[in-house]
């Protein structure tokens, strides 16, 4: 029998391998990756490991895919929950990015500690939103939603497969190998002839939306390694004549901790596709929807020190905008180091931080206080930083407009369709959970056992 997480690590490295196939330069950032990680952990040994193994590190991958109706993101749902993966956060690019990119996403994850370090892969998927009137007039509409409900994205036996993984948390052997084929070839990029005047209509819009609906499959976009210096990565990939994208998104590198996502990648590539004319010859032709992303994760951030960052962000826009030929780089390092806490006690002393709270094994004498703080200065717990396992709405709406080949187009004479997680949830039949609530649980779990190993009447906050 082999169980989800076994399922979950299987899929993810056959999937690579298939995107490493398709798409040649990813395997070049994997093998960059692998470098700069081993180079980092010889220079800083221990200290490259806090924010989790070298060998979770180096196995771990985030995918990113689009679908274009509430049943198959369902469908997508089912395979995920296959993998022990479930719908975590709400995320709406559509006011992220300047660029039209009509879409709201959700990130399929394991949520458990144990299964995170197992194998923790993510998949960022993105629904589009053929309601929204600022993208699509009526017409459009009705002619995108036809399309899409005339096509079949996942065979019945996948889904069928899925669902017995999900019931029974496992599959036998053989099972296990045919839900892995079929998921893995409903993710590559199909060789089918494409419309090319549908696409170029929907492309019109947004090359997102294009990539979306104006096709009759689904593929993998990007598939992310993680990276222990992503700006190292960024010198060393450009130096091979990979071109980047202009900026790495996300808190900016400086002396303090590492926090939430930094995330960058390689320009989408012009990739041969099939492409029918009007007169119904098929043609040979190109199009770029597919790029290599690379993240470096850090701290999880509390509400409240997510509303720090943002704070942060904004600040640093309005300087950019009134100091136009300035670095923004150097701005935000400036901003960061007069807004937000330099070392990692502080971030937990001032609640800015998720954390895992131990006692430590040799303690002072005396009687221990109740507060965290007083915990921490006086050496009777020990914290350990809970790694941020999500994403940043901002930062993924600008790795999408940093790979469109156009703005596409907006009418903000309409109003928005209103989307929010109560909605997304309702579409695919289970809820989609709150990071922030995962990374309490798992803090106050914690501080909980620290209560029980010092006696204390009560959890230290």
């Amino acid at each position: 029998m082999i169980s989800q997480w076994q399922l979950r690590a299987a899929f993810a490295r056959r999937l690579s391998d298939m995107y490493g196939r398709e798409v040649p330069a990813y395997t070049t950032l994997v093998d960059v990756s692998h470098e700069v990680n081993e180079d980092v952990l010889r220079a800083q040994g221990a200290d490259a490991e806090r924010l989790g193994s070298i060998s979770r590190v180096t196995a771990e991958r985030h995918g990113a895919i689009r679908v274009g109706t509430p049943r198959e993101l369902e469908q997508v749902a089912r395979i995920f929950g296959a993998l022990g993966m479930h719908p975590v956060g709400f995320y709406d690019l559509r006011e992220a990015a300047a660029s039209a990119v009509p879409v709201i996403s959700t990130a399929f994850r394991p949520v458990d500690g144990e299964e995170l370090a197992r194998n923790p892969f993510r998949v960022f998927t993105s629904l589009l939103t053929p309601a929204d009137p600022r993208f699509f007039d009526a017409g459009l509409r009705a002619r995108l939603e036809t399309f899409l409900a005339s096509r079949t994205l996942f065979p019945p036996e996948l889904l069928t497969l899925a669902d017995r993984a999900v019931a029974d948390r496992e599959l036998p052997d053989e099972d296990a190998e045919r839900f892995l084929q079929l998921a893995v070839q409903s993710f590559e990029l199909s060789r089918e002839p494409i419309d090319r005047s549908w696409y170029e209509t929907l492309e019109k819009v947004s090359a997102v939306a294009a990539d979306i609906g104006g096709v009759r499959s689904t593929h993998i976009n990007h598939l992310t390694p993680r990276v222990l210096d992503i700006d190292e990565l960024y010198r060393r990939m450009t130096d091979r004549g990979i071109e980047m994208i202009d900026t790495i998104q996300g808190p900016p590198r400086w002396s303090g901790p590492d926090v939430l996502l930094r995330q960058t990648s390689f320009r989408a590539l012009a990739e041969p596709r099939a492409l029918r004319q009007p007169d119904g010859s098929v043609t040979s032709g190109a199009l770029r929807v597919r790029f290599g992303e690379v993240e470096a994760r850090g701290i999880a951030l509390t509400r409240e020190g997510r509303a720090r960052y943002d704070a942060l962000l904004a600040r640093v826009d309005d300087q950019v905008a009134e100091q136009p030929g300035a670095d923004r780089g150097d701005l935000a390092r400036a901003l960061w180091t007069e807004g937000f806490p330099g070392s990692e006690r502080e971030v937990a002393r001032r609640g800015l931080g998720y954390f895992t709270y131990h006692a430590a094994a040799v303690r002072p004498s005396g009687t221990p206080p109740t507060t965290l703080g007083e915990l921490l200065d006086q050496g009777w717990v020990r914290a350990e930083p809970l790694v941020y396992e999500d994403f940043l709405p901002r930062s993924a709406a600008g790795i999408f407009q940093s790979n469109l080949s156009g703005e596409g187009s907006r009418n903000t004479e309409h109003e928005g369709a209103a989307y929010d997680s109560g909605w997304l949830s309702d579409a695919i039949g289970r809820e989609v959970l709150d990071p922030f609530t995962l990374y309490e649980r798992q803090q106050n779990h914690s501080l909980d056992q620290v209560a029980r190993e010092l006696d204390l009447f009560t959890a230290p906050r």
